[in-house]
């Protein structure tokens, strides 16, 4: 791991959607999956089940389903929407092409780590998340520290059946996220949020929090 400190890592650790094609040695990728696997999970079952793709084929079938969720979905939403909080027009006309970026080079990422649960015949629920996405931000944490860039992007849900087929994952096992990572084009920086203020209450639902 690099010198940052845990707070730096944790607010640079931005979605970096432009990633070089260069390989990326699999002692890193050895070190993402712990930190992954270091996570909080239910009960500490660890149903989570994490895979490597580096199979431009494989990557290539999902990146189908996932562009056309981009063009009937994303691509629309994007056009229509209002910056979030916290941002700027500029920067959500840039945040809009590096996703299309992404888009378009979703295969060509050199790793992806594609993050499930192991759910057997249980039907997910709300809380199923709470046993993946921590190993999620763990892995997205590491990869930053190690100089790798990566996001979180759950966008080949929309086509989920078709994806996970493509994948080759058996009945039971669900994917929640894909991680595509590689060594970034572009330069780390601070995340762009919304105040406090905004989201967080004291107490009560709606009484301002006053820190």
């Amino acid at each position: 791991m690099a010198d940052a400190s845990l707070s730096d890592i944790i607010f640079t650790t931005r979605a970096m959607r432009r990633l070089k094609p260069d390989p990326v040695p699999d002692d890193l990728i050895r070190k993402i999956l712990e930190a992954g696997v270091s996570a909080a999970n239910g009960g500490n079952f660890q149903r989570w089940r994490f895979m490597v793709v580096t199979d431009r084929a494989v990557k290539h079938a999902v990146q189908v389903w996932y562009k056309k969720a981009f063009d009937e979905v994303v691509g629309p939403r994007y056009a229509k929407s209002p910056p979030p909080p916290g941002i700027t027009p500029e920067k959500y006309a840039r945040q809009h092409h590096a996703v299309e970026y992404l888009t378009e080079h979703f295969h060509e990422a050199p790793v992806w780590i594609v993050a499930c649960l192991d759910e057997g015949t249980a039907t997910p629920t709300r809380w199923s998340g709470a046993s993946i996405y921590p190993a999620v931000q763990n892995m997205l944490l590491a990869a930053r520290a190690l100089g790798l860039g990566s996001t979180l992007t759950t966008r080949h849900l929309l086509y989920a059946k078709e994806a996970e087929a493509a994948l080759g994952l058996p009945d039971g096992v669900h994917s929640y996220a894909i991680l595509p990572i590689g060594w970034p084009l572009g330069k780390f920086g601070p995340v762009g949020r919304t105040a406090l203020g905004d989201v967080v209450f004291s107490e009560a639902w709606g009484r301002p929090y006053p820190g």
